[in-house]
Parts: C-alpha cells; sequence; structure tokens
C-alpha cells in the first residue's frame, strides 16, 4: 500500500523533470556569458543580484544566473563544472524537495547551487552533515566557491566556544551537524542574557544524507542533562544479581521489540537476593526503573554491538553508521546499568534540561531540503513527518554495476567462511574488495579469517573511526580489502585506483614530511616533521596520479569494485547504501550479499518460511559450505525487512507524537524567554500578573454565591502574608459589602503597593532588570522541574491501556493539566519573589561568564539565591549603597513607603462605578481589567 502511495503521490515526477531541464539548458546558454566575466566582475555579480533579490525578485527569479554563476565559480576554484544533472538536484533542494542521486554524483557540489541562491537575501543558509569530519571537509573545500563569489562560510564543530559559533552563525552559509545544530538550539533557550544567543534563525536548511539523519537517526530526541541524584551503589547492587537470573525462568523477553520484564519467581529471586522485601513499593518508582534497567543492560545490549568500553567508559555505537557517538549517553539510568555491568565507575544519573526530537527541530525551518542516494524508499515517510517529497534524479552516466543474487548458508560459521574464500579469490585477481558488516563482532570475526589466509586489509569500525577517510579514500586500490562497519553516511567517494590526493600524503609521509603543514610552517612539536616545499608536494602529487592512473588501469581490467555484504540490515535503503558504493560514474563493478539462516534478520522476523528452509536443508543433509538461491528466501527477506521497517516508523512516529505535545509547550515557553532576553517589559505585565493571582485566590475562598460569614478570609490573609513577608493586609478590615470584587480591589491595590515601594527602595532601572532576570531563573527553573515530570509520566502511561484508555489521548490531557499548573505557579512564584526580595551586598560587582549548560546548571532552592549567582544582586547592592551615601550625606530623601493604591473615582466617569472583574459595559464580554479597565 506504501508503495502505491508513493507511486501515486510521484506521478508528475516526469513532468517536473522536463522542466528542470529546460531550466539547465537557460542555465547552459548563460555560460558563455560567464566565462567572459572576470574574477573580479563574476564577484561584483553577486552584489548585483543580492540587490534584485532584497528589492522583491524570487528565488526562481534569478536561479538560471545564480547557478550559471555557481557554475563558473566552481570550474575556476575547484576545476570542477556541473553536470546538467547537479543543476537539476540543485533545483530540487531549492524547491523544498529531496533530491535522491546515485553515490558518486556529485551531492556535495549540488549543495552549493541552492545554498548560494538562498543566501542572497542576507537569511541564514545551514548546510547539514553526519560527523565533524564531513562538515569540517565541505565547508573547506566548497567554501572556496562561495568565498570566490563573495560569500561568507561558517562551521560548526563539537566543543567550539559560543563566541566562535556566534561568529559562524553570522555567516551566510554555516556548515555543521544535526545534532550540533539542535543542541545550540536548545543552548540559546538556556541563556541568561540576549547577546549569548548563537543562532540567527532557521531560515533554509541542505541536509546531506537526509534519510540517515531525519529517518535512522530521528528516533533519538536531543537531550541536553545535568547533574541529578548519585545511586551508584544501587546500579551496582543490582548488577551483580543479574548473572545469575535464566530466561524463561527468571524473565521473559523479547528480542525482536527490545522488551524485557522479570516473572514473579524470578522478582522474589532478585528481592531474596538484594535483601529488599518489595521492590515495586518503593514509593518513588525508582527500583523498578533500577530492575527494568539492570535487565535491559545484561540481556539486552550487547558489548561491541550495542556499545564499546574504551578507556573505562561505555560509549554507544550508532547502529546505522557503526561510529562511536561522542558524548551520548543512553537514558532512564540505562547507561548506569551498562556501566555497572561492565565493572566501570558509574557515572551520576543526569537530569533532563532541554530536549527536542530532530522532527520537531528541522521543522523550526521555513524551507527544508534535503539529498542521498537512497530515500525512495522512505518517499511516505518523508512526506507525511517533513513535507518533504523525494526526486528521483537521474545519473550523469549508465549505471553498469552487476547486482548478484544473494547466497544463503545454513550457519554464520560456514557464511563467513564462505566470504573469506570469495575475497581471497578475488584480491588474487587484483579486484578491490569492499566488505559491509552489520556488527564491529561480525568485522572482527572476518579480519581474523583474512589474516589466517594471510590476506593484508583495513578494517573500519568504531574502534578505528579515525582514519575512516583515508582508508574509504583508498579502498579502490589494486587488491585492496576493507571491511567497514555499516557504510552509511561515509561521505567518501571510491575512487577506482585510489585517491590521488590522499595517496600524495602518504608520499610525502614516507619522505618524512608532514603533509599537514603549509610550506614555511614549523613543526608544533620539537623534533616532528618538517613541513614540505610546494615542488616537493607538486612531486608528490605527481607520483600519485600516475600511480593512481596506473593502477586504475589494472582495476577496469579486473571487474571494478566488488562489495560484498555479510548480512543484510533491518533496512532495505542500508543495503543499497552498501551497494551504491561500486559502479560509481558509470564504473564497471559486483555487489554479492552472503546471508544464513542464523542472522539476526532471519531468525527474529524471518517467521515460518525460514523454519521450513531450515527443515529442508536438514533434512537433505546439505552441507554448511553449500549456499542456496531460492525466491522464497528472497520474498522472506523483503517481508522481513518491510516488517522492521514499519516497525521503526511506528516507533519514530510514536516519539513524535508525544513530542508533538510537549512541542506547543516548548515554544509558548521558548518564546517567553526569548522575548524577555529581548527587553520584553515586565513592568507591564505585573498588574495582570497580580490581578489573576488574586482573582484565583479570592474566587477559591470567597465565592460569590457564599455569604462573607462563610468566606476563609484567614487562607486570603495567610497567602498575602506568604507573598510579602508582611502581616498587614486582613480581610475582614476591607469594607467589601459582601462582594468578592472589591475584596479583589482591595488586595489588588495592596500588593500593587509593595510592588511601588520596592521599586522605590532599589530604584527604577534595577527594578526593571530583576524583574527580567527573576522571571527567567523561574521559567528555567519551573520547565526542568515539567520536563521531568513529563518524563515520568511518558514512563508510565503506557499502563492506561489495560484500563481501555488510549495513552496518547492520557498523555495530552495530562500534559495540558501539569503546564496549566507550571503557568499559573510560575507566575505566582515570580510575583511572590518579586514581593520578597531582599537583595544583600556582595564585593565583587560583575557578571560571570555564561554556565555551559552540557555541564549541568547549578541548582537553586530559591530564585533569591539564583539572583546573588547573576551578578544582579551586586548591581542592586551598589545602588542601594549609593542611595545610602547619598541619604547620610543629606542629599536625597528616603523613599517613602509607597501606600496601598486606591482608585479614585470621577462622578462624571461612563465606568466610574464599575467594578474590576465586573463585564466591560462597553459590550466586548471582557472583564472591565481587561478592557477598559486595563489602564486605570
Amino acid at each position: 500500500m506504501a508503495g502505491f502511495l508513493s507511486k501515486l503521490l510521484t506521478f508528475g515526477e516526469g513532468k517536473q523533470l522536463k522542466n528542470y531541464q529546460a531550466l539547465a539548458d537557460k542555465i547552459g546558454g548563460l555560460e558563455p556569458e560567464m566565462q567572459a566575466k572576470s574574477d573580479e566582475q563574476l564577484r561584483a555579480f553577486t552584489d548585483e543580484l543580492r540587490g534584485r533579490v532584497r528589492a522583491g525578485a524570487s528565488t526562481a527569479d534569478v536561479l538560471p544566473e545564480a547557478f550559471a554563476a555557481v557554475r563558473e565559480a566552481s570550474v575556476r576554484t575547484l576545476g570542477m563544472r556541473h553536470f546538467d544533472v547537479q543543476l537539476i538536484g540543485g533545483m530540487a533542494l531549492n524547491d523544498g524537495q529531496i533530491a535522491e542521486m546515485r553515490t558518486g554524483e556529485g551531492k556535495t557540489l549540488v549543495s552549493t547551487l541552492a545554498g548560494y541562491l538562498n543566501a542572497l537575501g542576507g537569511q541564514n543558509v545551514h548546510i547539514v552533515t553526519v560527523n565533524d569530519y564531513l562538515a569540517r571537509r565541505d565547508s573547506q573545500w566548497m567554501g572556496q566557491v562561495y568565498e570566490f563569489l563573495g560569500m561568507s562560510v561558517g562551521l560548526i564543530q563539537n566543543g567550539m566556544r559560543p563566541e566562535a559559533k556566534k561568529l559562524a552563525y553570522q555567516a551566510d552559509v554555516t556548515y555543521g551537524t544535526n545534532s550540533e545544530f539542535g543542541f545550540d538550539y536548545l543552548r540559546d533557550n538556556m541563556v541568561t542574557r540576549a547577546d549569548a544567543r548563537v543562532q540567527r534563525g532557521h531560515h533554509f536548511a541542505i541536509v546531506d544524507e537526509v534519510d540517515s539523519i531525519l529517518i535512522d537517526e530521528a528516533r533519538t530526541p536531543l537531550i541536553i542533562s545535568g547533574a541529578g541524584t548519585r545511586a551508584a551503589d544501587t546500579y551496582n547492587k543490582f548488577a551483580r544479581v543479574m548473572p545469575a537470573l535464566k530466561l524463561d525462568e527468571d524473565f521473559e523477553m523479547d528480542e525482536a521489540k527490545k522488551t524485557i520484564n522479570a516473572t514473579e519467581s524470578g522478582l522474589t529471586k532478585i528481592e531474596t537476593m538484594l535483601g529488599i522485601d518489595d521492590i515495586y513499593a518503593d514509593p518513588s518508582g525508582q527500583l523498578p526503573n533500577h530492575l527494568q534497567q539492570a535487565l535491559k543492560a545484561q540481556f539486552l545490549f550487547h558489548r561491541d554491538v550495542d556499545y564499546v568500553v574504551v578507556n573505562g567508559e561505555v560509549k554507544i555505537v550508532d547502529e546505522f553508521t557503526g561510529r562511536i557517538m561522542e558524548g551520548r549517553r543512553y537514558s532512564e539510568g540505562l547507561h548506569q546499568a551498562l556501566e555497572a555491568k561492565e565493572h566501570v565507575q558509574v557515572r551520576e544519573e543526569n537530569q533532563t534540561l532541554a530536549t527536542i526530537t530532530l522532527q520537531n527541530y528541522f521543522r523550526l525551518y521555513d524551507k527544508l531540503s534535503g539529498m542521498t542516494g537512497t530515500a525512495m524508499t522512505e518517499d511516505a515517510e518523508f512526506r507525511q513527518i517533513y513535507k518533504l517529497p523525494v526526486v528521483a534524479i537521474p545519473p550523469n552516466k549508465q549505471v553498469k554495476r552487476i547486482d548478484e543474487d544473494d547466497l544463503i548458508y545454513r550457519t554464520v560459521d560456514a557464511k563467513f567462511h564462505a566470504v573469506a574464500d570469495d575475497v581471497a579469490v578475488r584480491h588474487q585477481a587484483g579486484q578491490p574488495c569492499l566488505i559491509g558488516t552489520v556488527s564491529i563482532e561480525s568485522s572482527e570475526k572476518l579480519s581474523r579469517l583474512l589474516d589466517k589466509r594471510g590476506i593484508k586489509h583495513e578494517t573500519l569500525n568504531a574502534k578505528n573511526h579515525e582514519r575512516e577517510a583515508h582508508i574509504i579514500a583508498q579502498a579502490g586500490r589494486v587488491g585492496a580489502v576493507t571491511i567497514a562497519t555499516n557504510m552509511a553516511g561515509r561521505g567518501t567517494d571510491i575512487l577506482l585506483g585510489g585517491n590521488p590526493d590522499v595517496l600524495a600524503d602518504d608520499v610525502l609521509l614516507e619522505r618524512g614530511l608532514d603533509p599537514d603543514l603549509e610550506p614555511g610552517m614549523q613543526p608544533a612539536d620539537e623534533g616532528g616533521l618538517p613541513a614540505p616545499t610546494e615542488g616537493q608536494r607538486k612531486e608528490a602529487l605527481d607520483i600519485a596520479r600516475a600511480t593512481c592512473k596506473a593502477e586504475q588501469k589494472r582495476v577496469l581490467e579486473a571487474g571494478g569494485l566488488c562489495v560484498i555484504g555479510t548480512e543484510r540490515h533491518e533496512s532495505r535503503r542500508i543495503d543499497n547504501q552498501l551497494r551504491g558504493r561500486a559502479g560509481r560514474q558509470g564504473d564497471p563493478g559486483t555487489t554479492q550479499f552472503y546471508l544464513s539462516l542464523e542472522d539476526d534478520l532471519m531468525r527474529l522476523f524471518g517467521g515460518s518460511r525460514m523454519d521450513k528452509i531450515g527443515a529442508m536443508m536438514e533434512k537433505t543433509n546439505m552441507p554448511d559450505d553449500m549456499p542456496i538461491q531460492a525466491s522464497m528466501v528472497s520474498k522472506a527477506i523483503e517481508s522481513a525487512q518491510r516488517q522492521v521497517e514499519s516497525m521503526h516508523f511506528a516507533a519514530r512516529k510514536n516519539v513524535l507524537e508525544y513530542d508533538d505535545v510537549m512541542n506547543l509547550q516548548r515554544k509558548a515557553i521558548y518564546e517567553e524567554r526569548n522575548a524577555i532576553l529581548d527587553g520584553k517589559d515586565m513592568e507591564g505585565r505585573i498588574p495582570e500578573i497580580v490581578a489573576d493571582a488574586v482573582e484565583a485566590v479570592v474566587e477559591e475562598n470567597c465565592p460569590e454565591k457564599l455569604p462573607s460569614d462563610d468566606w476563609d478570609c484567614k487562607a486570603v490573609d495567610l497567602w498575602a502574608a506568604s507573598m510579602t513577608g508582611l502581616n498587614d493586609f486582613h480581610v475582614n478590615e476591607v469594607d467589601h459589602d459582601d462582594d468578592p470584587a472589591q475584596v479583589c480591589e482591595a488586595l489588588e491595590a495592596y500588593l500593587d503597593g509593595v510592588v511601588a515601594q520596592k521599586t522605590a527602595e532599589l530604584g527604577e532601572p534595577i527594578m526593571r532588570m530583576l524583574e527580567s532576570q527573576v522571571m527567567l531563573r523561574i521559567i528555567d527553573r519551573r520547565w526542568m522541574a515539567h520536563l521531568q515530570d513529563m518524563d515520568y509520566l511518558k514512563t508510565g502511561i503506557g499502563l492506561r491501556a489495560f484500563g481501555q484508555r488510549d495513552p496518547l489521548v492520557e498523555y495530552k490531557n495530562e500534559a495540558y493539566r501539569a503546564f496549566s499548573n507550571l503557568t499559573h505557579s510560575m507566575y505566582e512564584e515570580y510575583l511572590r519573589t518579586l514581593l520578597r526580595l531582599q537583595v544583600a551586598a556582595s564585593a565583587a560587582p560583575q557578571m560571570p561568564a555564561e554556565p555551559n549548560p552540557l555541564e549541568g546548571r547549578v541548582s537553586y532552592s530559591n530564585p533569591e539565591q539564583a539572583l546573588g549567582q547573576t551578578g544582579v544582586g551586586h548591581a542592586v547592592a551598589q545602588q542601594q549603597a549609593a542611595q545610602r551615601a547619598q541619604q547620610a550625606a543629606g542629599s536625597a530623601p528616603k523613599p517613602a513607603p509607597a501606600k496601598p493604591q486606591t482608585y479614585v473615582k470621577d462622578k462624571d466617569d461612563p465606568f466610574a462605578n464599575v467594578g474590576r472583574n465586573d463585564p466591560c459595559p462597553c459590550g466586548s464580554g471582557l472583564k472591565f481589567k481587561k478592557c477598559h479597565g486595563k489602564d486605570r
């Protein structure tokens, strides 16, 4: 059904490509004109285009000329001329679509077209990549084109200082990773000064390897955490009892769905070993969570598959790219449970400070686009979640790659031996082989088999990712054998015969020279390798080019690159990415997948078909080293992959549905924060906050339907005392005539007077500063507590399904109530803080540096304590000291305490007898205080 829907939605794609081709022809017609311009004239052309865009021209109006200028600039700087299909890819990006282009078609160069065009209006363009290396490489490489045309290029890297990031975001085009862009957005909404924000909006984004970022990584939200509670001992105790548990006796699990639960007998056994009477009697719910995470860590998460242990640290391995995910930690205590399992230091638990899903982050952009070699299988999801249609861009040259049928063996061992035998034959013939594995364990197992056969090879996995680009760049040389854990998003082309630029660096190193140093530069360390001269660098490049050209000829004769897959991935798209490494730009190539009936995909999702095939192989006594090729197997594999893809889509959609609820609340909170940072006047809001708070407490304790004798006047008096720290307001002293509205008026006037008195004591400028800073601190603290509450709610909300209630609907209702409570309590706390504010003098009047949210934020028990840490308190202290000095010298009168405000009523005033909480006589339907009485 999904496939039919995608075909239906892409029905007009042929017409669109024809229109794009017509535009490409028009751009080609402008080429002589661009070639005739000097470098200076071509650079000045950017200013001309900018002027037209700012005068009202659309990107479509200037597209042909802009693309023609970029094409010419690329020729002059990189020696690379955009093919017509690359121009078409750029048009698809500009139209907010996903350009599906085969590996080797030059997607990196395509991004310069849409990037330049959309930066002409002065708004920001973000080019999003999958890792820091590619962001740095592409910004330096493609940056030459932008800079030649007079545009600035910025680069965002993990660990950069905020000042450097701010400069990078000010550039016309900014390169960075998806996680860094997302985290910067979250951090910008945690700062306490407007000038500490680094981003400048979200206008246009081009996402490279868009399927990897918007599909694969979208299951995990971005979370900024701070220090929380310490429970290392508890994690270690639970970890010690796990190895004694037995499957189906003490616990039950579903590997495919990653679920696990202790049985009743298992629970009794665990409680006995831990010396706990009842784990589920813990009112905080922490002990049940410890148990659940310990079970997951022991039995569902495996070392060297899901994570690695490096230098005493548990590090997550990205299941899609095979890389270590630096700085990432599993949430809800799972990471601590893994640390306890592996007997390394258990780091303290974290509290969520800010979070957003990648889906909702990228939906912030006014226009979003992407490019990848494999997106069509996920077309329905791209359209449904991101409103991003996929356009298949035809290749520049016809594909000559041969995709062989899968070979299926009975056992994993037989499969790996067959792979090693095949590689040995191809290696002997000089054909380069790229072998894709799905786990570190598999790559190391195959590496040992190749070592026994004496086959020299390179292994690229999460333990060896530093040399990633170098290894991949040389994977196309004669007889090269490269084992790579999942090739998704590697971002480096495999050139047949090798990459001469990378090989030239090796030549320089062999000659005792440092290729990273420019001529004349000195080594960073004493005894380091010297820098090569221009002549030495040119000579090395000439040698490398000659070597690569000779090897290219031999590799072509051997059949091009052979890609071997040792297992089918859960997603067809990942398999297609691996296949796409062979046969780039019309090169010959071969792909072959080796499978076994014991593979995880077959075992967990293959179903009855796999069982029948296994039984048939055993019945016929087929030897383990004899493969089978059957259509039934291929169908079973495809069915299994579709099943897993559907399951993962449901998981991503579920994450998004829950985050959509939080997204509305997050936007409201962040908009309020940013408004305050941008100078929103809180003074004007204070009377409204006072009125709302007073109305709520009076309505609750002095209801209109009850006589005043039955009012809880003492509760109102106590509330007023708690808000101000004073005990001089009493309902019984108010002439209210049994009318709660008059009590409201009196209490509002009293509180307004206290605010006025504080302002007189502190001075107007200081009070305005305090109003903003207090509000920011309270918003942050309340929002973090709200996030924690919502995390707990989400963890257990699924249980409501047992009561025939929809968990998502229940979550929405609970989230609405929780947010209403948040906003009400937040404003009440804000008012209480202002009314009770007492600022002490301090000896160091200076503002501290903005805290790093990733290192956690200081938790304050009350807002006054927070203010003492910000430097606002120092400013107030200085102001007070100056006032005291003036008063002592007799040069200034002491500020008189402000009296409670009263409302003077003019007899000719048409609203003279209208109460603040009465309906406004104008007929608007609003209360008088929120209509014509607003400014009275």
